[in-house]
């Protein structure tokens, strides 16, 4: 039954999302990060962001993620700036520190993918994110998203 085959892919996908956000966090322990925090720090990299746009982004709460940008703001690792587009909505910008820590953490990353990665085919690895992806789109419309 396709339900059933599903049930067992949404299963292993959210025991993947665990596994993937523990080797995340100890990917960024080095530099003084968790896998959440990264993620904010590699979206401020942009700069051309809000906190609602980051938190769309990354399909988290707006309020979680501005909870992780007033501490890594208030660390010196982001700053606000003046949006354009929004008299309140500040953009969130890297400083110079947070892409110090930001390139620890992905010269960390980028050896561990390699690893991983070799274990599968490009072939394999486009083929699950396409179903992957696929998936949320359907979840988004799905949704209201």
């Amino acid at each position: 039954m396709e339900g059933d085959a599903f049930s067992a892919f949404a299963i292993t996908a959210l025991r993947l999302a665990g596994h993937l956000t523990a080797a995340g966090d100890r990917l960024a322990k080095p530099a003084g990060q968790t896998s959440a925090r990264w993620q904010v720090l590699a979206a401020a990299r942009r700069g051309d962001m809000s906190v609602a746009q980051i938190a769309r982004a990354l399909g988290l709460a707006r309020q979680g993620v501005q909870r992780l940008a007033d501490v890594l703001e208030s660390e010196g690792l982001i700053a606000y700036a003046d949006n354009p587009q929004h008299q309140r909505a500040k953009l969130v910008r890297l400083t110079t520190e947070g892409a110090a820590r930001l390139g620890v953490i992905e010269v960390a990353q980028a050896g561990w993918a390699d690893g991983l990665g070799a274990a599968f085919t490009s072939g394999e690895l486009d083929a699950a994110r396409a179903v992957m992806a696929r998936l949320m789109a359907m979840l988004d419309e799905a949704s209201g998203g």
